[in-house]
């Protein structure tokens, strides 16, 4: 079992280059089977739920490799509709390949997903955009079968799943007619899959709003494309040196996507500039309590930048509120914090982070993917040494993270 062994209290300094974004590269290497030809996914991360996906695609009968930062996807004679269910327990977001693998195959047969245990994240809004697009569905045993073919239709989604909301465009694609998705969500990311989408020649427009528009059916051809920076893997960069103190510098991501972050961190004392594709923080001293922060979809602040705030702003002064909106269970990170001195008080939805100036190390688990991103922030500010040990959440979503960090001054090593 790995661990990192971090010794915290160091001020960190120096530039970071924020690899590509894990929540777009997945559905957009599920959307890679839509195509009967070659796609070149650059700046593709080397993540643990990458490999899961890749795996499927080649249990589809795809050919999937690697070429150094780049991934390649060659889709042109899939020859399998089902996804076992010892690949859809590897990550919860293997939902995804659902609308794609039925849009190119006429059927589709998935387990339950599996991934990070949040509280309950049902699919029913995916399934109801498949049945909406004239799909049936059968429900037998934690198992999904789906066939017909599909035809464009309006789907109007409940609230606006950033999940649902790909499947649906993934189905629709591949559906006779037009298709309109009201209430879409309008995460960066789903932009991200319709710029992949319309590289492949699919005629799809209005990502980033909350109407989507699919015209389906349009012959698709292999493509290339470069993935978006992650916008929380530099979140959790400007979180850890808020914590430790020091500056950096986060490049290759869009500092529009993190405005809601970097507003926050500006209140609790840092210093924030921005330019086109890069974002400088400062900070000297501890941060201090700001006003409540309240989970939302975007353009609203995102769940998984929650986490390591709190850690930062439990090892400063004053007090904050948090009020989760999206999930349940995200705060499951909130006792292995307690462990290292901090004084939270959860009740429901709502954590109120009292500052104790300085959190102090501690042997601490992570059990979830940001949540062990939170530690990691944590321990980079508190006195003494902490051992995190569940790495296998955070190897999902960074990569090579201890590299970056050692990179900017951390002592931080993976045993």
């Amino acid at each position: 079992m790995s661990a990192y062994v971090i010794a915290g209290g160091r001020a960190l300094d120096g530039s970071v280059q924020i690899h590509g974004a894990k929540n777009s590269v997945l559905p957009i290497l599920a959307a890679c089977l839509l195509a009967p030809g070659a796609c070149v996914i650059q700046n593709c991360p080397r993540l643990s739920d990458v490999e899961a996906s890749l795996a499927i695609l080649r249990h589809l009968g795809c050919r999937a490799e690697r070429q150094g930062e780049a991934v390649v996807v060659d889709a042109s004679a899939p020859t399998r509709f089902d996804v076992p269910d010892r690949l859809m327990r590897e990550m919860r977001s293997s939902v995804i390949f659902l609308g794609a693998i039925l849009g190119r195959m006429g059927q589709a047969r998935l387990c339950a997903p599996g991934g990070c245990e949040l509280g309950p994240r049902p699919i029913d809004l995916h399934l109801a955009a498949i049945r909406a697009l004239g799909g049936t569905v059968e429900e037998q045993g934690g198992s999904l079968f789906c066939q017909g073919q599909l035809q464009g239709a309006d789907i109007v989604l409940s609230l606006p799943s950033v999940g649902a909301t790909e499947n649906a465009m993934l189905a629709a694609v591949c559906a006779q007619g037009t298709t309109t998705i009201t209430n879409a969500a309008r995460e960066p990311e789903i932009v991200d899959l319709q710029g992949f989408l319309q590289a492949l020649g699919a005629n799809v427009r209005g990502a980033g709003s909350s109407v989507i528009t699919v015209e389906g059916g349009t012959p698709l051809h292999g493509g290339s494309y470069r993935v978006m920076g992650d916008r929380i893997v530099a979140a959790t960069y400007l979180t850890a040196v808020a914590a430790a103190g020091g500056s950096v510098e986060v490049t290759g991501v869009d500092w529009r996507t993190l405005s809601t972050v970097t507003a926050v961190l500006k209140e609790a004392g840092c210093q924030v500039t921005s330019g086109a594709d890069r974002i400088f923080l400062r900070t000297e001293g501890p941060l201090k309590g700001v006003r409540p922060v309240r989970t939302a979809p975007y353009p609203g602040f995102p769940t998984d930048a929650q986490a390591p705030l709190m850690a930062a702003l439990a090892g400063g002064t004053g007090c904050t509120v948090f009020v989760e909106n999206m999930f349940e269970s995200r705060y499951r990170h909130v006792d292995e914090l307690i462990r290292m001195g901090a004084d939270i008080r959860v009740e429901g939805r709502v954590a109120v982070v009292y500052g104790v100036s300085r959190l102090h190390g501690a042997p601490v688990m992570a059990t979830d993917l940001r949540g062990g991103a939170a530690l990691v922030v944590a321990a980079l500010g508190a006195e003494g040494s902490s051992t995190v040990t569940g790495l296998h959440h955070i190897d999902r979503g960074y990569q090579s993270l201890e590299y970056d960090l050692q990179c900017l001054g951390a002592s931080i090593r993976r045993v």
